[in-house]
């Protein structure tokens, strides 16, 4: 049975990640593929409870370690439990971040080494990668503002304006270093550009797929 494929959603707060998931799946169905839909961190129960530990507002400071090991240890679970599963089966993952995530708010935001993360990286996932990583990119203020209109913020959202600008320029970095994986939308416009641009690199990357399986 031939192995699914692993599209990932990436971006910043605010940059209209949900309502443009949604948007996604409308398009797999489209299409008829079969997918799961799941989310980094999260995915399965034990690492819905880690994904709570890492966002609530707390007193106690959390170590960048202790996050970034949280991170992983979540993501090892997601792995064994979801995705590799679900990949095996030929179905295909939209997940709502993934490793990128961790490069760009762990290694960007709070100045982790890359080198280290990597080398978690390589631990946990073996060589997994998404086929595909959709980045919503957004300047940081307006992103703030759309993300403070939802209520109360969680740990992360609570950071200051200087950790998201980090968070954003090692997102746009990783986009640069992957082109080939990497497609970066432009999420400043209405959200019917927004989904214009989604639709044209989804429907580049569903026609690459079925020539590549003639």
């Amino acid at each position: 049975m031939s192995s699914g494929r692993f599209i990932t959603l990436e971006g910043t707060e605010g940059v209209g990640k949900s309502t443009n998931l949604k948007f996604i799946e409308s398009v797999l169905q489209q299409h008829q593929i079969s997918y799961q839909l799941t989310r980094e961190p999260g995915g399965t129960p034990l690492a819905e409870q880690v994904r709570e530990l890492l966002l609530a507002n707390r007193d106690e400071q959390v170590a960048d370690d202790a996050e970034l090991l949280l991170v992983f240890a979540a993501r090892a679970q997601h792995l064994e439990q979801v995705i590799r599963p679900t990949l095996a089966t030929g179905d295909w993952i939209l997940c709502d971040r993934f490793t990128d995530a961790t490069f760009a708010y762990q290694g960007g935001g709070r100045g982790l080494s890359k080198e280290m993360i990597g080398q978690l990286e390589l631990m946990v996932q073996r060589g997994l990668q998404p086929d595909l990583t959709i980045l919503l990119d957004l300047p940081v203020e307006i992103g703030l503002a759309r993300a403070s209109e939802r209520g109360e913020l969680d740990r992360f959202e609570n950071e200051r304006l200087g950790f998201f600008v980090k968070v954003r320029e090692a997102y746009l970095e990783r986009a640069a270093a992957d082109p080939q994986r990497f497609a970066v939308i432009d999420a400043s416009g209405t959200l019917e550009q927004v989904q214009q641009q989604i639709a044209e690199v989804l429907h580049h990357y569903l026609e690459s797929q079925e020539t590549a399986s003639e």
